[in-house]
């Protein structure tokens, strides 16, 4: 009797994986690009390029979400000054919060009872998580879904990879030393392994200018970015340099291309919104070929 009991708790189960892709995809196919945003190591300001990023492609008018996918150290709500305020339901599911910028924002940290809470989860855990956000999440029509996703090539990769079956395309975030190099080359690998399009890559702290004479000084060495995308086939799509403002801004919860829009960093950050919209052109192109090729 209890084999049967185990067996019809395991149907109900599947069942209900079934169910919560399947809600999560039709929600998710209101949104036209879904972009990753990852690097094999911790520590390069990947949270950083991806808030950045999505403020400065609502900046350009578009429509934009985040969804932090780092159930562990959540940063994207502190950067858009909504850190301490909660989600809530509506009619139709999840609500995202709206930060600065017009960004909708979706975060683990925006569910908990206080900033202390850890979530001490294994792998199912988290995978079930991700995917109950997903169906549950109210995005609305978008024009982009920015996820920023955790350091490393397992557990939240691997199923946000796999629940978003059209990702538009991966931004790899690393820094100029060789060490980086070496870990981030396996974000890259991850990528193509699940055939995941691959837009380029982010150089982030590449360098320091100074605000007296104007010399570049390259903190963190120099030519990590390029070697890496020559060993890759995969394009540099900008250089961000270190300003010492940006803590400021993090801590102020304003995106730092707003935040300091006259000054070098901030450039660099439109600049990359401008180079991924053509990296995401030239990929809908072959597509677009193909099919009036088939015509």
């Amino acid at each position: 009797m209890s084999s049967a009991k185990e067996r019809e708790a395991k149907i109900q189960a599947l069942r209900q994986v079934r169910e919560q892709e399947e809600e999560a995809r039709k929600r998710l196919s209101q949104i036209k690009y879904k972009l990753v945003i990852l690097s094999g190591k911790g520590g390069v300001g990947k949270s950083f390029v991806t808030a950045n990023l999505a403020a400065a492609l609502a900046a350009k008018g578009f429509q934009v979400g985040v969804l932090d996918a780092d159930v562990h150290g959540p940063s994207i709500p502190k950067m858009f000054g909504l850190h301490g305020q909660a989600i809530y339901a509506g009619p139709g599911g999840l609500l995202p919060l709206v930060g600065v910028g017009g960004v909708r924002v979706v975060s683990a940290d925006l569910m908990l009872p206080d900033e202390e809470t850890a979530l001490i989860w294994r792998g199912p855990m988290k995978t079930g998580f991700i995917r109950e956000v997903l169906s549950m999440v109210a995005w609305g029509p978008l024009d982009f879904l920015l996820v920023d996703l955790p350091p490393g090539t397992g557990d939240e990769p691997l199923t946000i990879a796999q629940l978003i079956k059209d990702l538009s395309g991966a931004i790899v975030v690393t820094t100029p030393n060789d060490l980086t190099r070496i870990v981030v080359k396996k974000a890259i690998t991850f990528c193509k392994q699940l055939k995941v399009p691959l837009l380029g890559v982010v150089n982030n702290m590449s360098h320091f200018t100074c605000p007296v004479c104007g010399t570049k000084h390259y903190i963190f060495g120099q030519g990590g970015a390029t070697r890496l995308a020559e060993e890759t086939g995969v394009r540099v799509l900008a250089e961000i340099p270190i300003d010492p403002r940006i803590g400021e801004s993090v801590d102020n919860g304003v995106p730092f291309v707003l935040a300091y829009p006259d000054t070098e960093t901030a450039k660099s950050l439109m600049s990359l919104a401008d180079k991924v919209l053509e990296a995401l052109k030239a990929e809908a192109k072959p597509s677009q070929e193909g099919s009036s090729n088939s015509q």
